[in-house]
């Protein structure tokens, strides 16, 4: 067993367990009244026109048994995505529980055979009636263990187009299971404005961490809903680093170019395991209950390594682990990853969700489908502990219903008026009588 480990070899895996690996989430008028101008749209968290009366159960009905099975499913899903993620020489960094818990709040309203894709990508085994309730405990169970210098907290939110109504069955559903209330924006007359405010909401929730989620030109007159899930992380090593002993040293790339980073060290007893091809130590955060696992794969042997990792590679290589003392060099270093879902979905079977989508669980009928996922996340890793933080962004779009289409050809003189929506005031009035004349 090597009394050292070294992160000079070869580049980290890094592996924080957010996703708990080894654990047990100006407008237009309104339809329904267009004789008057619609609610202003507040700068702090838009309006709410239908929501549910239900709060959050805070001690949902789900079985040991249900817990490991979404655990395990969400894992599965984790790696996943991993291995659909990576690319030759890139970081990488991202909260599967973030990803996992907003396409589950979507998941909600799917329904025939974009509700079969889903759960297969998703390696939701759950049917829909015990997954939510399992996801509540699971996420209630996790926002449990903050305490002092450990803090780990995550929020979810619905924000729907002023003047759409969704099957109140399917808010209920969210508020109920995941604590989701749905606020109402204006999109179509004011996309950057709606992205402003859902982008304010998750830096809120991700102590600033998270900023400009959603990007201004995302959000249209098209969009009908977006679900948001919001994670941060801060927690203190149960062993910390002496910043004293920070020093450069060398880390070797992949392709054998050697940098100068700041390496931090101490010598201390850690859970340690070693096999063929790698190292591996964990970490423990204050309170014992989330550890930091890292892998160094041996050198010429990291793509070999991981392409092995999976959740039962992870749980096999703990039940290995002694307590040795460990002297430790790693490094100090802070990651900003993230991007579109959209086309990684696409890959692991989720398309049809994307196009042919049936998502008639949310407002009856066959219109919406996802339009883009986008998550981001952030990652410090210092002498203290840990910060991170995540956000992800599940954006519906609507298709015009055919039934809803009229046919308008202005060929004829005609009169129009442009006025103040707000206060009704018509600011011009006129009429066309022939477009080729000025006057």
């Amino acid at each position: 067993m090597y009394s050292k480990f070294r992160t000079s070899l070869y580049p980290l895996m890094l592996f924080i367990p957010l996703g708990f690996f080894l654990g047990c989430t100006d407008g237009a008028p309104i339809k329904a009244s267009s004789a008057d101008p619609a609610p202003k749209q507040s700068s702090d968290d838009g309006i709410t026109l239908q929501a549910s009366g239900l709060e959050r159960e805070m001690n949902p009905d789900a079985s040991p048994d249900e817990l490991v099975s979404l655990v395990e499913g969400n894992n599965q899903f984790a790696f996943d995505l991993y291995h659909e993620v990576k690319e030759p020489g890139r970081n990488i960094f991202f909260s599967p529980y973030s990803i996992s818990l907003a396409l589950a709040m979507t998941y909600a309203g799917a329904r025939g055979e974009t509700e079969t894709a889903m759960a297969e990508t998703l390696h939701f085994t759950l049917p829909q009636e015990r997954l939510h309730p399992a996801f509540n405990a699971l996420d209630l169970k996790i926002a449990s263990l903050t305490t002092d210098g450990f803090d780990l907290k995550t929020a979810n939110s619905l924000w729907g187009k002023i003047g759409k109504v969704f099957l109140q069955p399917f808010l209920d559903l969210l508020a109920v299971n995941y604590g989701a209330k749905i606020r109402q924006l204006d999109f179509a007359f004011d996309p950057e404005g709606s992205a402003e405010i859902i982008n304010k909401w998750v830096e809120e929730k991700t102590e600033e961490k998270i900023k400009n989620l959603i990007p201004p030109d995302v959000l249209d007159a098209t969009t009908a809903l977006v679900l948001v899930n919001a994670i941060y992380f801060k927690a203190t090593w149960l062993n910390q680093f002496e910043k004293d002993r920070t020093r450069d040293g060398d880390f070797h790339l992949i392709d054998g170019t050697m940098v100068q980073v700041p390496m931090m060290s101490q010598e201390e007893e850690f859970a340690y395991c070693e096999d063929d091809g790698f190292q591996a130590v964990y970490l423990p955060y204050k309170g014992g209950k989330v550890s930091m696992m890292i892998i160094l794969p041996a050198e010429n042997e990291f793509e070999r390594i991981e392409n092995e990792i999976s959740p039962e590679w992870i749980s096999s290589t703990l039940k290995t682990a002694s307590f040795p003392k460990v002297n430790l060099k790693m490094p100090r270093f802070e990651l900003d990853w993230g991007g579109s879902l959209k086309d990684i979905l696409i890959n692991l079977g989720m398309e049809t969700a994307f196009n042919t989508a049936d998502f008639s669980g949310m407002d009856g009928g066959r219109e919406m489908y996802i339009e883009e996922v986008i998550h981001k996340a952030f990652v410090l890793v210092d002498e203290e502990g840990t910060e991170a933080a995540a956000a992800t962004a599940v954006i519906m779009g609507e298709r015009a219903a055919l039934v809803d289409w009229v046919e308008m050809t202005i060929d004829r003189p005609f009169i129009f008026l442009i006025r103040n929506n707000e206060t009704g005031s018509i600011l011009f009035l006129g009429r066309v009588m022939d477009p080729r004349k000025g006057a």
